[in-house]
């Protein structure tokens, strides 16, 4: 298949081309910079020049292709909800792109919108249209497609890591260097769902050749990494001192990421890894956290 991807010169997109060349499909790829073309071209990938900020470009770029992988996503945390609304704008151009065919689109979210209201780890038959995640805006864009007899497949990410990022732990990694220690709320139970980026990018492809219409799958290979366990790791890369904090400490040491202190983001892939046939085999987070480069992410 010759297959559009978004997010392809990014930290999840760029692992999938090589398991998509490897599998003898055709890549094109959206980047809006001269230094992204020649990264792809350089992998062996078609360029096609597009913004998320343009959906026509997008759209353009999904009426070329026979399957669509959406992995882009404006990870400026300070317009986060801005973000999401942008990313319903641009699923909806690639959708309506992708009406009357039979052309699959893969979409991607986050765990968490399948947590059950009961509690318990997030699964992927579960889905809330009110989760107070504004991401849920990414699935309720999906399943309006879904409602247009578009094949909408959907993809949800866990803390996607390797040695040089771990989703939402890097940007904590910043707010701990900020205010000078790496902290968990109370005993540091709280637990975060993880897979390794290489596991990811196999799963991304075998959805695209395995999946069904309208299914959802949980990219979570490790159910939960308890949150002190992941201070610990950080503050022993880092040199920081790692505490317990209370509810009221929580700002001063999370920052902007102060909602997520309480958050237990687990999730199971049992459904997904029995349909799929899925196997991961990378490394685990905090293996990965253990021989990260801290030092690359001092600016982070």
């Amino acid at each position: 298949m010759r297959v559009f991807l978004t997010g392809a010169t990014g930290f999840i997109g760029s692992h999938v081309i090589p398991e998509l060349l490897a599998q003898g499909h055709e890549v094109l790829g959206l980047t809006r910079s001269n230094a992204g073309a020649h990264r792809l071209e350089a992998a062996g990938v078609e360029v096609h020049r597009g913004d998320l900020d343009k959906p026509e470009t997008l759209a353009s770029g999904a009426a070329a292709a026979d399957a669509v992988i959406h992995c882009a996503f404006d990870h400026n945390f300070e317009t986060f909800f801005a973000n999401t609304k942008k990313d319903e704008r641009n699923i909806a151009a690639m959708g309506e792109a992708l009406a009357g065919t039979q052309k699959p689109i893969l979409i991607t979210s986050g765990v968490g919108i399948g947590t059950p209201l009961i509690g318990g780890p997030a699964t992927e038959d579960v889905l809330n249209p009110r989760h107070a995640n504004p991401r849920i805006a990414t699935e309720l864009a999906g399943a309006a497609l879904i409602a247009k007899r578009v094949d909408v497949r959907t993809i949800r990410l866990p803390q996607v890591h390797d040695t040089t990022k771990a989703g939402l732990i890097t940007p904590l990694i910043a707010e701990a260097r900020r205010a000078g220690a790496m902290a968990y709320l109370r005993e540091g139970t709280t637990r975060w769902a993880a897979a390794h980026v290489s596991d990811v990018a196999k799963l991304y492809v075998l959805v695209l050749e395995k999946g069904e219409p309208g299914a959802r799958y949980n990219a979570s290979v490790e159910e939960g990494v308890t949150a002190r366990a992941i201070a610990e790791a950080i503050g022993k890369g880092t040199g920081l001192p790692v505490r317990s904090v209370t509810e009221d400490e929580v700002a001063h040491y999370f920052g902007w990421m102060a909602p997520f202190a309480a958050l237990d983001m687990i999730a199971s892939s049992a459904w997904t890894r029995a349909r799929l046939g899925w196997e991961p085999t990378g490394l685990n987070l905090l293996t990965d956290l253990a021989t990260m480069d801290f030092s690359a992410l001092a600016d982070a």
